[in-house]
C-alpha cells in the first residue's frame, strides 16, 4: 500500500473521495419489481424470494418464539457480553429523551413543545448465516427507548436462525421478529402483510438491495437515512501509532469490498509506516481479500497533507460515517470538524469500541450526508408538537401583526379570525 499527497490529487481522485455513492441505481429496477410483488403478494412473496435469494424454505415468517428460546440457548460469555453491550446502548440513549416544556414569553402568551413516540417501528438487521446482533442492539433499543410501542425486527431467513442475532431481539425487548432479508424484508415492513405489521418507519442499515428498497418506499413509509457501505477516516499526526491505525483501518475495511477507508496525516513518516503496517496485518486476517479489494478501491486510501489544517479541510469534505482521531492535540482538531457521523477520540478509542459496546449508535450516515444529518438516535423515534395558548391581551398585542401580515398575503379570512374576536370593541 502507498500514500499519495492531497495536493497532488486530480479531479477523477477527488471525485471518487468526495462523491461517494451507495450504489443504489444499479439495482433499483430490480429492487422496484421485488417491492411491487410484495406488495401485492404478501407471504407469498416472501417465500418464494426466501427459496430464491436465501435458498431457504421458509416454515414461519414470524419467529417471535424463537427470539426467546434463543437467548437460553447462547452461551453465558454470549449473553453476558448482550447484556452489557445492551446497557451500556440504553444507557446513552436515556441520555437523549428530551423533556416536554411550556413557558411563558410574553404576558398571556404561552408557548412549549412536546414530544411523543411512533406507534410501529422496523428495524432491519443484516443476518441470514452471519450473525450481527449489535445492529439489532442499535436499533431496537433506541426506539422502545423513546417509548415506541411496537418494535419489529427483520433479519434474513436461514434454515436455522442465527441464535446470537434472535438473542440480542430478546433482550432488546423487540416484540416481533420477521424471518425476512433484503429488499422483501423492507417492502413488508413498509407494505404489510398477512404476518408483518405495517410499521410507520424502518431503519437500520443493510446492503445496497435494502438501501435500494428503502429508497423506494420512501413517501409511502418514514425511513432514517440511505446508507451506504462502511467508512472510516483516520487524522493522525506523528504522536499516531501506525500499528493502532493500521488495525482499524483493517476492521473497516473487512466489512465490505466497497468499505471507505482513509488516512491523512501532515507527516510523511506516519503515512509510511501505516501503509507499512496495513500491509504486515493484511495477510493474517481471514477476510484479507474483502480488506485488499475495499484498500484498492478509488474511495479508500492513505494521504499526506501539507498541514493538519489541510487535513482537517480534507476530514471535512470527506465527512465521514466513522472519524478517529489520533493526534495530540485531538479536543482542537475535533472543534474544526463539523461533519461526522461519530467521532472517536485518542488510541484507545476504536471504532469497533463503539460499533459494539460504548453505547453510542453505530448506524450512521455514509457517502457524505454527515454534512447534514446524525446517526440514528431517541430523536429518530420522536414526533413533535408545538403548543400554544393566548388570552385576551396577548392576542390583541398581537392582532396589528398578524392582520396586516394575512391582508399582505391576501388571505383576508385569516385576518378575520383574529378580528371577530373584538368585534364588541
Amino acid at each position: 500500500m502507498d500514500y499519495e499527497a492531497v495536493a497532488d490529487l486530480g479531479p477523477d481522485r477527488r471525485r471518487a473521495l468526495f462523491e461517494r455513492t451507495a450504489g443504489v441505481e444499479s439495482v433499483r429496477s430490480t429492487v422496484r419489481e421485488v417491492v411491487e410483488r410484495v406488495r401485492e403478494e404478501g407471504d407469498v412473496a416472501l417465500r418464494e424470494y426466501a427459496r430464491e435469494f436465501d435458498d431457504v424454505e421458509l416454515g414461519n415468517v414470524d419467529v417471535t418464539d424463537e427470539a426467546e428460546r434463543a437467548y437460553d440457548e447462547v452461551g453465558d460469555d454470549v449473553r453476558d457480553a448482550i447484556e452489557a453491550a445492551a446497557a451500556n446502548v440504553r444507557e446513552f440513549h436515556e441520555a437523549q429523551v428530551p423533556e416536554d416544556w411550556r413557558r411563558e414569553f410574553s404576558e398571556g402568551r404561552e408557548l412549549g413543545r412536546r414530544f411523543r413516540p411512533l406507534e410501529r417501528v422496523g428495524v432491519y438487521a443484516p443476518g441470514g448465516t452471519a450473525a450481527y446482533p449489535s445492529s439489532v442492539l442499535m436499533g431496537v433499543l433506541p426506539a422502545k427507548v423513546a417509548g415506541v410501542e411496537e418494535v419489529a425486527v427483520a433479519t434474513p431467513p436461514a434454515e436455522e436462525m442465527h441464535p446470537v442475532t434472535l438473542a440480542a431481539a430478546h433482550v432488546a425487548g423487540a416484540d416481533r421478529v420477521y424471518a425476512s432479508g433484503g429488499a422483501q424484508a423492507v417492502a413488508a415492513l413498509a407494505y404489510g402483510t398477512e404476518t408483518v405489521d405495517r410499521v410507520q418507519k424502518v431503519v437500520g442499515p443493510g446492503n445496497k438491495y435494502v438501501t435500494a428498497a428503502k429508497a423506494e418506499v420512501r413517501g409511502d413509509v418514514d425511513i432514517d437515512f440511505l446508507a451506504g457501505p462502511s467508512e472510516l477516516l483516520v487524522l493522525a499526526d506523528e504522536t499516531a501509532d501506525p500499528e493502532f491505525v493500521a488495525a482499524d483501518v483493517l476492521a473497516q475495511a473487512e466489512h465490505d469490498p466497497e468499505s471507505s477507508v482513509v488516512v491523512v496525516t501532515d507527516d510523511e513518516a506516519t503515512a509510511g509506516a501505516v501503509c507499512e503496517a496495513v500491509d504486515d496485518r493484511v495477510g493474517d486476517r481471514e477476510r484479507a481479500d474483502v480488506i485488499r479489494e475495499a484498500l484498492d478501491g478509488d474511495a479508500s486510501g492513505v494521504f499526506v497533507a501539507r498541514s493538519m489544517s489541510e487535513a482537517v479541510l480534507f476530514a471535512e469534505e470527506y465527512a465521514a460515517e466513522h472519524l478517529s482521531i489520533q493526534a495530540a492535540d485531538d479536543e482542537a482538531l475535533l472543534d474544526r470538524v463539523d461533519s461526522a457521523g461519530s467521532v472517536f477520540l485518542g488510541p484507545y478509542a476504536p471504532v469497533a469500541a463503539g460499533d459494539y459496546a460504548t453505547g453510542t449508535n453505530h448506524v450512521l450516515p455514509t457517502n457524505g450526508r454527515a454534512k447534514v444529518a446524525g446517526g440514528l438516535s431517541v430523536d429518530t423515534f420522536l414526533r413533535s408538537t408545538t403548543v400554544q395558548r393566548l388570552d385576551e391581551g396577548a392576542l390583541a398585542a398581537l392582532r396589528e401583526a398578524v392582520t396586516t401580515l394575512a391582508d399582505a398575503e391576501g388571505l383576508e379570512a385569516h385576518a378575520d379570525s383574529v378580528d371577530a374576536r373584538f368585534e364588541d370593541d
